[in-house]
Parts: C-alpha cells; sequence; structure tokens
C-alpha cells in the first residue's frame, strides 16, 4: 500500500510521509489501515521493535484530528513523552497542535484544551481525570503506548484503570495499543474490543543467537566467528567485531554497578575505533556531562564517553541520560552498558545487542533469578535500525555448552509470558478504588464492582470472589481512616478524600501524614525548632555525636514549637509513595544511635527494636530523611552520593518526590486545621532548593541556586531587596566575574539597570569559604573568571 493513496489524513499529510522516504507501508502498517485504524476503530498492534509501530499512531491520531477529534498519546515514561513529543511536532505544518504533560499531578492543565494531539504518561492521564480536567470528554482516540506494561506491578493497574475510565467517559473511543512483546496478545485485543495486527515481520533481519567459545551460534543453525583471545571478555570481542564492520554495541547487564564497570573497560575497546573528528566531539560531549553535576558519577561517565563508551542506569541524572541516548543514537558513542530500563521503549538501536546478565538478585526469591522471557526479548529487539543497518543481531552469552542449550530454550526458542494484570494487588486497588469514587465514576459497592468489571483483571480472572473480596478489604480501610463514607447502600468520598484522590496520594501515604501531624499536634510538638551544630568530619557520614542538638529554644512563648525538617522529611519519607533508601551493613548501628539522639523531632512513635521490621522500615526512612536534610542544608552532590551510595538521579527522584509530598502534607494540614502549614511550607521551599532557611528569599530567584545563592549571601547580599541596591561590583564578585550571569540576575530580581557594562568585580567583597555540616566546601574564596562557563552552579535544574 502506498503512502499516497491513505486518505481520511490532514491535507499534505501522505505527500509528507513520500517525502520522508515512507513510500509504500511496511505490511503490518498497510495491515492496520486494513483492519480500520485510519477509521477510528481498535486496534492492538503486536509487532517487532522498528516495524514501524508508531507510524501506526500516526495514522490513527492524524485521522482523528482530522475528523475533528483530539487525540491521546500514552507513553510509560517521562523521557519518552518528550522525544515523542518532538517527533510528533513535524505535523504541526499541517496544522496540528501537539502538547506534552508530565508532571504537576493535582492539575487540570486545561491549556491542553487547545492542542490536537497530546502526550503524556499514564500517571498524568490518570491525575487529569481524577481532576475532571474538561478536555478528557473530547478525546476521540488514545494510543497507549508499550500496553505489555499492564504487566508491571507499579505503574500497570494505572495504565490498565486509566484505559478503563477513558473508555467509559467517551463511548466509541478509539484504542490503539502497541508492544513488540506480548504474549496473550488476543487477550488483550478482546478487553480493548479492538481488532488484532500480529506480525514477526521486521523491515531488516534480526538474528538471535548465544555466543560460546569462538562463534555466536544463531537459532537459524548458522555461525558466525568471533573469536575470544587469551585474557578477553567475551562482550569486549563482541563489541570489537562490531566495531569493525562500524556497528554499535548495546550491552545489558544486571546492575548500577556493573554497568559502570563495563563501561569503563569497553571504553579502551571503543577508543582504538574513534576518528580524530569524533574524539573532538566527544570531548565537548564530556565536558557537557561534567557540567550536569559534579559527582563521581558524573566524572566517570564524562571519562568514559570522551573514548567513545558510556553507561546508562536510572541513578544517572535526565541530562546525563538524555546525552547518552542522543550521542548514542548518532553513532558517536559507540558502546553503552546498560540496566534493562534502557530496554523501556527509549529509541536507542544498535546494530548488536548484547545480553550479558541474563539473572539479577531478586530479594524476594532469595538470591538470583532468571529474567522473564518478555524483559530479554524487548532488550534484543534493540537490534538493528533500518536505514542504518543491514541486519540486527541479538546474543546471549554462555560459558558452556549445557547454558547454551540452555538459553536457546529459555530465551530464544520461548515465547514470551502472557501479560497479567496486577490490579488486585491491594496497594494498587486502595488508590484506584478511591479515585474511582472521588471523580464519580461509582457510589456504590455494586457499582464499583460493576466498573472493575471493565478492567483487563476481570477478563484475566476466574475468581470473582477475589475481587470483591480485596475490594471490600479497601473499602473497609478508606472508611476507617475516613477517606469514604457510606449512607446505606451509597459511597461518597469525604473532602479530604477527595483532597487525597486530587493529590494522587495512595491513601496509606495520606494515612500516614495524617497521623503523623495529628501525633505532633496532640503532644503539643515533641521539640522546638533547633538547628544541628555545623560539624562533621571529611572522611564520611556524620556521626551522631555530630548531630547533638542545641539546648531547645522555643520559638514563641506560649505556643507549641514547629516540626523540624528532619522530622518532616521523615515522615514523607515513611509513606509508601516514598522510595526509602536500603540500610546497608552497619548502617542499623549508626541509624538507631541517630535515632535516638534526634527522637524528639519524630512525628510519631518509634517502633519497638524487638519489632524487626517495622523498626527497621522506620530506620530506613531516617536514612532517606537524612539524605534530605543533607540536601537542604547545602551538602555537596558529590558527598552526597558518596554518603549514601546513591547517582545524581537518585537525589533528584528523592527530592522531587519529597517536594511533592511535602506539598500534599501542606494541604492536608490546613484543610484539616492541623496548625503546621508555615513549617512544612518552609520545609518544601528548602528542599525544593537545597538550601538553609537565610538562603530561601535569594534562592528563589530565577538564575540563582543553592550555590550562587550561597555566595551571594557570604558577600553580604542577603535578600532580593539587597540585590536590588547593592553594588553591582559586588553582585559580580559574587558571582565569579561572570557578567552575562550578574545581568540576568540583577533582571530577574527587577533591578532598573542590570547593565555590567564598566562595571569591575570587587575582590575584596569575593565570598569566603562555607563548609555546610559534614560537607566539603561550597565557596571558593575570591575566585573571578571572565566569561559565562559553568562555575559549580548546582540546583536540580542542573541535573534534571
Amino acid at each position: 500500500m502506498k503512502t499516497a493513496d491513505l486518505n481520511g489524513l490532514p491535507t499534505g499529510v501522505p505527500e509528507f510521509f513520500d517525502e520522508e522516504g515512507v513510500e509504500e507501508l511496511y505490511p503490518p502498517q498497510a495491515e492496520a489501515v486494513e483492519a480500520g485504524v485510519t477509521d477510528g476503530e481498535s486496534l492492538v498492534a503486536s509487532i517487532p521493535t522498528a516495524s514501524g509501530k508508531t507510524l501506526i499512531a500516526e495514522l490513527a491520531m492524524l485521522s482523528s484530528v482530522q475528523r475533528g477529534g483530539k487525540a491521546l498519546y500514552i507513553v510509560p515514561l517521562r523521557a519518552l513523552a518528550s522525544e515523542k513529543k518532538a517527533e510528533f511536532e513535524r505535523f504541526e505544518q499541517f496544522g496540528v497542535d501537539i502538547g506534552v504533560s508530565t508532571g504537576n499531578y493535582d492539575s487540570t492543565s486545561e491549556w491542553l484544551a487547545t492542542r490536537d494531539i497530546i502526550v503524556a504518561t499514564s500517571e498524568k492521564v490518570d491525575s487529569l481525570v481524577r481532576n475532571n480536567a474538561s478536555w478528557i470528554s473530547e478525546l476521540t482516540c488514545v494510543v497507549a503506548d508499550e500496553v505489555h506494561l499492564v504487566d508491571d506491578r507499579h505503574r500497570g493497574p494505572t495504565l490498565e484503570v486509566t484505559l478503563a475510565k477513558l473508555r467509559k467517559i467517551n463511548p466509541g473511543l478509539q484504542v490503539v495499543a502497541l508492544s513488540a512483546t506480548v504474549g496473550n496478545a488476543e487477550e488483550v485485543a478482546d478487553w480493548l474490543d479492538a481488532s488484532l495486527v500480529r506480525s514477526d515481520w521486521r523491515p531488516i533481519d534480526l538474528k538471535t543467537g548465544v555466543h560460546y567459545g569462538n562463534a555466536i551460534n544463531f537459532d537459524d543453525g548458522s555461525q558466525r566467528e568471533v573469536s575470544v583471545e587469551r585474557g578477553e571478555k567475551q562482550t569486549a570481542a563482541l563489541v570489537a567485531d562490531t566495531l569493525e564492520e562500524g556497528g554499535s554495541s548495546l550491552v545489558f547487564v544486571n546492575s548500577r554497578r556493573n554497568a559502570e564497570a563495563a563501561a569503563k573497560r569497553l571504553a579502551d575497546v571503543s577508543d582504538a575505533a574513534l576518528t580524530p573528528e569524533e574524539r573532538d566531539h566527544l570531548a565537548d560531549l564530556a565536558a557537557e556531562i561534567r557540567d550536569v553535576s559534579d559527582t563521581e558519577t558524573s566524572a566517570d561517565l564524562a571519562r568514559t564517553v570522551a573514548k567513545g563508551a558510556a553507561f546508562h542506569h536510572a541513578g544517572l541524572a535526565p541530562d546525563h541520560r538524555s546525552i547518552v541516548e542522543s550521542a548514542f543514537r548518532d553513532r558517536l558513542i559507540k558502546v553503552v552498558s546498560a540496566t534493562p530500563t534502557l530496554a523501556a521503549g527509549v529509541n536507542t538501536p544498535s546494530r548488536r545487542v548484547v545480553v550479558r546478565d541474563w539473572r539479577r538478585y531478586d530479594g524476594e526469591f532469595g538470591g538470583m533469578k532468571p529474567l522473564n522471557v518478555l524483559e530479554v526479548h524487548q532488550m534484543m529487539g534493540r537490534a538493528g535500525r533500518p536505514g542504518r543497518d543491514p541486519y540486527g543481531e541479538a546474543v546471549l552469552l554462555a560459558k558452556n555448552t549445557d547454558e547454551m542449550d540452555e538459553l536457546f530454550e529459555r530465551y530464544l526458542w520461548a515465547d514470551p509470558e502472557p501479560v497479567r494484570s496486577k490490579l488486585a494487588a491491594e496497594p494498587a486497588l486502595r488508590t484506584h478504588v478511591l479515585a474511582t469514587i472521588a471523580s464519580g465514576f461509582a457510589n456504590s459497592r455494586e457499582g464499583l464492582l460493576e466498573f472493575l468489571d471493565r478492567t483487563l483483571y476481570a477478563t484475566q480472572t476466574d475468581d470473582e470472589g477475589r475481587l470483591k473480596q480485596v475490594t471490600d478489604s479497601v473499602l473497609r480501610y478508606l472508611e476507617v481512616n475516613e477517606f469514604v463514607e457510606r449512607d446505606g447502600d451509597t459511597l461518597r468520598a469525604t473532602g479530604i478524600g477527595h483532597t487525597v484522590s486530587r493529590l494522587y496520594l495512595d491513601p496509606m501515604s495520606a494515612a500516614e501524614i495524617i497521623d503523623g501531624l495529628r501525633e505532633w499536634e496532640r503532644k503539643g510538638g515533641s521539640a522546638a525548632e533547633t538547628k544541628p551544630k555545623e560539624t562533621g568530619d571529611e572522611s564520611g557520614f556524620v556521626s551522631a555525636s555530630d548531630l547533638r542538638r542545641d539546648e531547645p529554644e522555643p520559638e514563641s512563648t506560649g505556643d507549641a514549637p514547629k516540626p523540624t525538617a528532619l522530622g518532616l522529611y521523615h515522615l514523607v519519607s515513611r509513606t509508601p509513595d516514598m522510595y526509602q533508601l536500603y540500610l546497608k551493613s552497619g548502617d542499623r548501628s549508626t541509624y538507631t544511635e541517630l535515632c535516638y539522639e534526634r527522637e524528639g523531632e519524630f512525628l510519631g512513635n518509634v517502633p519497638s527494636e524487638y519489632d524487626d521490621v517495622a523498626f527497621e522500615d522506620w530506620l530506613s526512612a531516617l536514612k532517606t530523611a537524612k539524605l534530605l536534610e543533607d540536601w537542604s542544608m547545602e551538602v555537596d552532590e558529590d558527598r552526597i552520593t558518596e554518603r549514601y551510595g546513591v547517582g545524581p538521579g537518585d537525589i533528584r527522584g528523592k527530592v522531587d518526590t519529597a517536594e511533592w509530598l511535602l506539598g500534599a502534607a501542606e494541604q492536608l494540614a490546613g484543610e484539616l486545621d492541623l496548625g503546621s502549614n508555615v513549617a512544612i511550607r518552609e520545609t518544601k521551599k528548602r528542599i525544593e532548593y537545597g538550601v538553609r532557611e537565610e538562603l530561601l528569599d535569594l534562592a528563589g530567584v530565577r538564575g540563582i541556586g543553592r550555590k550562587r545563592a550561597r555566595r551571594l549571601y557570604e558577600a553580604g547580599v542577603e535578600s532580593r531587596a539587597d540585590l536590588r541596591e547593592v553594588d553591582k561590583s559586588v553582585v559580580l564578585a559574587a558571582l565569579r566575574g561572570r557578567r552575562k550571569t550578574a545581568e540576568t540576575v540583577l533582571e530577574n530580581v527587577g533591578r532598573r539597570d542590570p547593565s555590567m557594562d564598566d562595571v569591575e568585580a570587587d575582590e575584596s567583597a569575593a565570598p569566603t569559604e562555607f563548609t555546610p555540616a559534614g560537607g566539603t566546601a561550597s565557596v571558593s574564596g575570591g575566585a573571578s573568571r571572565g566569561g559565562d562557563g559553568n562555575d559549580d552552579q548546582s540546583s536540580l535544574g542542573d541535573f534534571g
């Protein structure tokens, strides 16, 4: 089928596809058109990666817009949302407006009402439904990318319930579900009342095999010699072999540490294949990576990138991941070692995929557990890129013939597992039951069960009693915590229940926060607001003895003291919405000591040490809270990553989550008149900016982050008002002689004449060294350099 023959699209689009080089549809795409995808018919497309799933989605959305409708493209990851938005923006020349929305879970994003195609994560779409976004009812087409993720126990229930809600809001809604690996695609299609297009066709060949000895043994019976020299690793030999043909390699390993170690080893292999021009480009990329954050992770990544290699995992800052992905797509980076997160939909194809590790540690399993078939097939599908590669190869590694036989049986000759709904798990169901009641989809137990009957879980289970049992248990929990109330057969969300749903909180998180705030109020506060002594050694963790409090000095006579920052950080870290840091060997005694040193700050009662599970959870929350406190006490990012064994991306994730949960806590406290609003708001701002209290005013100015704010403060500029009045030479000195930066800051603060023409930095006003508690110096005294390059300014915006 020729693209020029397509009907029902905006004028000029068929010709545009033709100009892009898409003169003829791939067989799966043609089959989708024949199934009615451009006529508003629902469709499940289970076809290999690189076989044209995105074009099927584009045809569905563009034809829907042409009929006067509005389309929604649901993605699993924020990074993928940005990628897809950029991809779809090429249609704006045909009058199709594109929008993207991924955060702000308590917003309706009404501005999206003016957009024709909207890209969003499933969590964002769920929150829009909860907040009654008016334009949701105008949707005529929804595309669910990577629909196999309904099997994921974390995000799967949200995608499943969201699709069910959208179909109820919009009868006749066209649903297009896409995946490369759905073992039970027929079942998913039945659930969505959709036609099924299932195909193994690929535009270029993908050969899969196992490397053993000195050869790759492919599943078609052929072999390819890839010799492994004495002392050489299989992975290095395979990467070198790919480079000889001008191809790139993607190596999947089972942990962050292994990803970083593999990249360091493989950098020597890729380095030998670089041209002088590539080295120059990579040197610039390495400098860009160092500018993202001042951590050892950033430095390690920069060193490998300079040699044409990289690692990729969830601990990297978003900007790190974006740089690596883009350079790898451009084949400037020759090899990437990654954890399986990179297989989750991000467009990073390579000539050869090496699945080095097919087992990973699973605590519940009690050891190293084999990956499932679906996950390995997702990795293997990244091999081969139309227009760039003559073929794709996906290779697993075996140490002996028995292991080689096992890998063929377990992965190469096996079909992906069927996707199974995870909705009946109580943590998922309590969230979605409350949201279903609060947003008006059900107002009785029978109505609730009727709605749940529209989910994939209902179509897959033979045990109807299981869903009723879990639903009744969840309803009891919601009633006890006053989120839902009954009046005869009628169910309704309470005022606080509506708030919890709108804030996108797990009801258990809300209950934990409310109980903690009420307990603090009931006791009249257990500790005054005091500050830790600014001490600490240079070698690592700040010990409990370093953090002994000054004598309590209540803020105001007659008033209960406000909660401390650590107390509030610990409160939100106890919630199921915060992924707590793991207690490592030796941590228990360290944090037990810290727990009793600062017991008076906790919003809640410390569990007994004899209750091992509860006490360990409490300490894990304390470790997480301590990381957050360090960030808000201006401890350097590299010290935090070293101290807690995390990456810059982990810091960003914890800070983002804490900011969201503290914002929710502020609203809950206000609605319940619990009296801690001011303390919560201040703590939220401190975590947002990563500063102590005295810098809150300065840090809120656009262009000033935690380090610039500290330099200005140490130079005597303590507020926005000071910035508008102080001599410009002082500002220039504090900002290390960066004229453009200084002008931008002064302009943002509203100074009448922000120009730095003819201004010289006042070196005598340059800030002296400031060392935060237990941290390294974050301000260098007297430094003044020309230009506007990176000056170690560190804020969340810099690494996320």
